[in-house]
């Protein structure tokens, strides 16, 4: 059988070790991972091999010539621009007229690669994929299959609530020569999100073989770096190079180890390498060939390249040095730090912890470095999360990082485009607001500068004008130590997974767009943005219909900005209003559990003294909204957007769907239903939420948060327009309040979060799916169970190690069992894998 290695890798995640070589090339035990790969193949037969190339291939080619030493046929493809995985195979359809194995040549495995072709030929397979277990699916394509091995679906990068398995693709693929005609010649095309889509919709016999045996996909440093650990811990069949000696340490042919060195294995020195009297080397360290360590040296978890040098007395902790490096005594090297290639570290420096320093760089004597020398690429989970980019003020987001995400952002965007930013009244939002103009301006992007307003008319503006997206920068609603930013899309919505992606790529890399100095973006601030958007809320509703009715109001303001645009609009509508924290406060902007719930109930007492129809606490973001009835009573959120849900259907003359998340009751089909109405069922994220709202044929989507969209006026929450919607359907269905919410229909639901790591979270959503696999399930977002008379959400969070469990039923006794059966389930799962 012939052979694809994929070997076209730029490894951008892997800067500055990827800088000056692909990643093919990147030594793992003081050879390339390529070598690996080639290896594996000629055990299993497979010596006539193809290599496809792209990013420095002659580096490839110089290394492995024809073949000779690694006891193979190469032969080589150059794409001239990066044509996908797909794409590149196609390059080299006429090596390829039998069925023939593609695998990456970045990645490192001991796959039993013969039984996985006899696994191919046993099914009648058009395409058989690798698949492989792994503890956190979210960096690869999830991959499920039945039980004989047929694929069914395929998630490519999914979020937490898309993981219904811990099955992955590994990238590794029996092929068929017949899958040429389904790939366009000279074109951009992937395997897993063009092709197998397009085989899978056709019918073709696409199966899944479950892999034993060790698979680590070198992405980013930490997989580099746990890559050796797993190797001299013996995890895989790969063998280190060298003679072994007593405690796992591996020592290449030449090398000179001084007696008196103290080593803690597992440990692997090169060939030829000299260590000197006194040196240490910890656990989990590899020294490469002809490298030199003069006495007093300290390495502990490291991985040092051919031909270093490390100077007397130097300490190397947990961080990778490229070769040819010079590394001066008395260096202090941190952990997570990358040396690229050909650098020099004056004698004493600080290398502090994280920091990437890029090829052929000179750190001077004594100096302290504490950022990255060119670009960055360091090791967090993600910037993003549901709440945008969110953290501790001034710890998690800083002046500096806003600058640098404002930056990325930019990078991203047509030079010359305009973007909105706005900021509640904090003084800490009004600086990272400022540094993140600054960064834009860096990238050639114009902005119009709302100053203090709402996310609301942050994203109006983007609707109604020519500007492609927008920042609104605020305090967290809930904790005054924390902080958001948040990100538009030209719709006014936040932008998609795979916009967040991008920006985290060009902020991780810092491989930023400069600008000539004429071409630095503009900051301007827009005179009449909240009278047009207060004209287009008075627009949305039957301004009319109101004034007749002549509420009486008890409106909250919670001390943020909707006080500065809702009295002017209140005096068109006939309203008698009592306001309550009418003012912007910059030391008031969030709200503490205890402060909310003392809120509501002094709005309580005020509606029911003053006998005013209901009462209304709008969030300080302007998007929310907290509703007491005539009587004085809160309205709980799931009666609240079944009470909004009943009158939309009603009143609105659209006749549109209901759009409510997977996790509403039912009572929002039994509404609907009633009125001849459908309801679409979203994913539990804001943001799929308001892309809900741009389907022409939805008229209202809700959440029980107190969140309402109505998307004739913008699809996002809106405050005012809510408050304003439901005086207008009050008006017209002329009944108080409290009578409405007691004539709604009753459920019963019940919901729990149970901790689970993060390494678990694929096991335990591969193991529902086994468990419920001949029950009705619904993967919308999570796994959706249903049942006798009601049903159960098992849903991973995105930002905490935790899952969260939702359950509806005939009786609360009957909900609340649901969900503690299933918290025991996941307990169980975790408990069974420890």
């Amino acid at each position: 059988m012939r052979a694809v290695v994929m070997a076209g890798g730029e490894g951008t995640r892997l800067r500055p070790l990827t800088s000056n070589q692909p990643k093919p090339m990147v030594p793992i035990l003081n050879k390339p991972v390529m070598d690996y790969i080639l290896e594996l193949l000629r055990e299993h037969g497979m010596v006539d091999i193809v290599a496809t190339m792209q990013f420095l291939p002659q580096l490839i080619k110089n290394y492995f010539g024809k073949g000779t030493d690694q006891g193979v046929n190469m032969h080589y493809s150059i794409e001239d621009f990066p044509l996908g995985t797909a794409g590149s195979v196609k390059e080299a359809e006429d090596f390829l007229d039998e069925t023939f194995i593609v695998i990456s040549g970045d990645a490192l495995t001991d796959f039993d690669l013969t039984s996985l072709a006899e696994f191919h030929k046993k099914k009648g397979a058009m395409v058989t994929i690798a698949l492989k277990r792994v503890e956190n699916p979210l960096e690869f394509g999830v991959v499920i299959t039945e039980e004989a091995g047929q694929i069914e679906r395929f998630l490519e990068k999914p979020s937490w609530g898309q993981v219904f398995s811990d099955t992955v693709n590994t990238g590794i693929y029996v092929l068929e020569p017949e899958i040429f005609k389904y790939i366009p010649k000279g074109e951009k095309f992937d395997f897993s999100k063009d092709l197998f889509p397009i085989l899978l919709e056709k019918g073709a016999p696409l199966y899944g073989c479950v892999m034993d045996g060790y698979w680590c996909d070198i992405g980013n440093f930490e997989q580099y770096m746990q890559a050796h650990r797993d190797i001299l811990d013996l995890k895989s069949k790969i063998q280190p190079p060298g003679i072994r000696m007593r405690d796992n340490v591996w020592i290449g042919d030449g090398a000179d180890v001084d007696l008196s060195v103290d080593i803690s294995g597992p440990v692997v020195i090169g060939q030829n390498a000299k260590i000197e009297p006194g040196a240490e080397l910890d656990e989990y360290s590899v020294i490469g060939n002809n490298v030199v360590m003069k006495s007093k040296a300290h390495i502990h978890r490291s991985i040092v390249w051919d031909n270093a040098y490390l100077g007397s007395q130097c300490h190397v902790h947990g961080a990778v040095v490229g070769k040819n490096c010079d590394i001066k005594s008395g260096v202090r090297i941190e952990e997570g730090v990358v040396i690229g290639d050909d650098s020099v570290i004056g004698d004493n420096a600080v290398i502090n912890h994280d920091v990437k320093i890029y090829p052929f760089k000179r750190v001077d004597e004594s100096a302290v470095i504490n950022s990255n020398l060119i670009w960055e690429s360091r090791g967090m989970r993600s910037l993003f999360g549901a709440k945008g980019v969110s953290g501790l003020i001034n710890i998690d987001i800083t002046v500096d990082l806003a600058m640098k995400l404002a930056m990325a952002y930019g990078t991203t965007l047509k030079k010359d485009s305009c973007v909105v930013v706005s900021q509640d009244a904090s003084r800490v939002s009004r600086m990272i607001k400022r540094a993140m103009i600054a960064g834009l301006n860096s990238t050639g992007i114009n902005c119009s500068d709302l100053r203090v307003t709402s996310s609301s008319v942050n994203r109006f503006l983007i609707q109604t004008g020519p500007e492609v997206g927008g920042i609104h920068v605020r305090t967290s609603p809930f904790d005054q130590q924390s902080m958001e930013i948040h990100f538009f899309d030209t719709h006014g919505i936040d932008i998609k997974e795979g916009s967040e992606r991008d920006i985290e790529k060009y902020y991780y890399r810092q491989d930023f767009r400069r600008v000539f100095y004429n071409e630095i973006g503009e900051t301007e601030f827009p005179q009449r943005s909240v009278e047009a958007y207060r004209d287009s809320i008075l627009k949305a509703i039957d301004i009319e219909k109101i004034r007749q009715r002549h509420f009486k109001v008890v409106v909250d303001y919670a001390f943020g900005s909707t006080a500065l645009m809702m009295p002017h609009l209140l005096e068109k509508l006939n309203c008698d209003v009592i306001g309550l924290n009418a003012f912007t406060s910059e030391s008031r902007t969030t709200i503490s559990p205890e402060q909310l719930g003392a809120a509501t109930q002094q709005l309580s007492r005020i509606v029911d003294t003053f006998k005013a129809d209901f009462g209304i606490m709008i969030d300080s973001g302007g998007e929310k909204v907290t509703v007491v009835d005539d009587r004085g009573r809160l309205i709980s959120p799931n009666d609240a957007l079944h009470l909004f849900t009943y009158l939309h259907c009603q009143f609105d003359v659209r006749q549109g769907k209901i759009a409510v998340p997977l996790t509403v009751s039912t009572v929002a089909e039994e509404i609907a239903a009633s009125f001849g109405r459908a309801v679409v069922r979203t994913k539990v994220s804001t943001r799929s939420m308001m892309e809900a709202a741009l389907d022409e044929s939805v008229s209202f989507v809700g959440a029980q948060g107190g969140g309402y969209i109505f998307p004739q006026f913008l699809p996002a929450y809106d405050g005012i327009v809510t408050f304003f919607k439901l005086m207008e359907y009050l008006a017209a269905a002329e009944r108080p309040l409290s009578e409405l919410v007691a004539s709604l229909p009753s459920y019963y639901l019940s919901h729990k979060n149970t901790f689970c790591p993060w390494d678990k979270k694929g096991l335990v959503m591969r193991r529902i799916m086994e468990e419920t696999k001949d029950e009705q399930v619904e993967m919308i977002d999570g796994v959706k169970t249903f049942g006798d008379g009601g049903w159960a959400l098992l849903l991973p969070d995105p930002d905490e190690p935790v899952v969260r469990i939702y359950a509806e039923s005939k009786s609360q006794q009957d909900a609340d069992y649901e969900v503690d059966r299933f918290v025991k389930f996941v307990e169980g799962v975790i408990a069974s894998d420890e």
